[in-house]
């Protein structure tokens, strides 16, 4: 007769083969999908698809018929990202770290919660909705689409993760930091700025990277404000590509097939890169602060 102790073994391992069988169900779809870009885009990555423009859709149809491989690259959309992230990213750390800031100094105020609130709806907010925000107020107004317009249409998408994670930082540092340093004479701004921000740096960092990889991704406020471009511009007035941008103009055109693949792998790399390394960061962070 099997003991109660052994059954209970038995049924411990019978859920945590459920566990992983489940687990591994879960992982296969997002396994099957690196396997596919690795496959299907990393062969047509090369140098000049780092340092040309994108290709039009007459050249990608000749060289298709020709059985040749498609010239041009995403240069334009490379410089496009990296213009209007800059510009997202000026925009919308400061307004994020000080809010978050605020948030945690005021927790339980009834504007603090306020802002609160609404943050937590902004953060689940569709990003149409933030794209036609923006088509009226900006894109409207100047009566052209822009960089200027995708750079705050990507501020508003990062704005919520920055915020939220300034203000979860702050609340895993010891309160000694900031006693000790109003004690010793400093002012409020003062203990914020030189003892507060620097032991927070690692979260906020995480943050930033972090909301960098969600913006990195975003597509559909582009296409209302950015609109796209086929070559490199760097009038923040003017229309302008980005990586996610060429990527839906190349799903849109039959033969450049090759390219969306080639681009998505890409842009798929770079975006884990940048969780990993939040990640990284965010774990030594907190080892070194709750061993101190």
């Amino acid at each position: 007769m099997i003991s109660f102790q052994k059954f209970r073994i038995y049924i411990n391992k019978c859920f945590i083969a459920l566990i992983c069988l489940f687990s591994f169900v879960v992982l296969l779809p997002f396994l099957m999908l690196i396997a596919r870009l690795v496959k299907s885009g990393l062969k047509y990555i090369c140098l000049d698809f780092f340092t040309q423009t994108s290709p039009s859709p007459v050249d990608a149809m000749l060289a298709n018929l020709a059985g040749e491989a498609i010239p041009g690259g995403i240069l334009n959309g490379i410089c496009g990202s990296l213009y209007m992230l800059t510009i997202a990213l000026v925009l919308t750390v400061p307004l994020g770290i000080l809010t978050g800031i605020y948030l945690y100094e005021n927790r339980g105020k009834k504007f603090a919660n306020l802002i609160q609130y609404l943050n937590a709806v902004c953060y689940g907010m569709p990003s149409i909705i933030i794209g036609i925000v923006v088509y009226v107020s900006v894109v409207k107004s100047f009566h052209s689409y822009s960089v200027l317009a995708g750079g705050i249409a990507l501020s508003i998408s990062m704005l919520p993760k920055i915020i939220r994670t300034t203000r979860e930082t702050l609340k895993l540092l010891p309160a000694y930091l900031k006693e000790s340093g109003l004690a010793l004479g400093g002012s409020y701004t003062g203990v914020i700025l030189k003892i507060i921000m620097p032991a927070a740096k690692g979260g906020l960092l995480t943050g930033i990277l972090i909301s960098v990889s969600r913006a990195l991704g975003e597509t559909v406020p582009l296409i209302v404000t950015a609109l796209g471009c086929s070559m490199i511009n760097w009038n923040i007035n003017a229309p302008a590509s980005s990586m996610t941008l060429l990527i839906w103009d190349f799903f849109n055109t039959p033969n450049m097939v090759s390219m969306v693949w080639a681009t998505s792998a890409f842009l798929f790399s770079i975006i884990i890169c940048l969780n990993l390394i939040a990640k990284r960061i965010g774990r030594q962070w907190k080892f070194i602060l709750y061993h101190e």
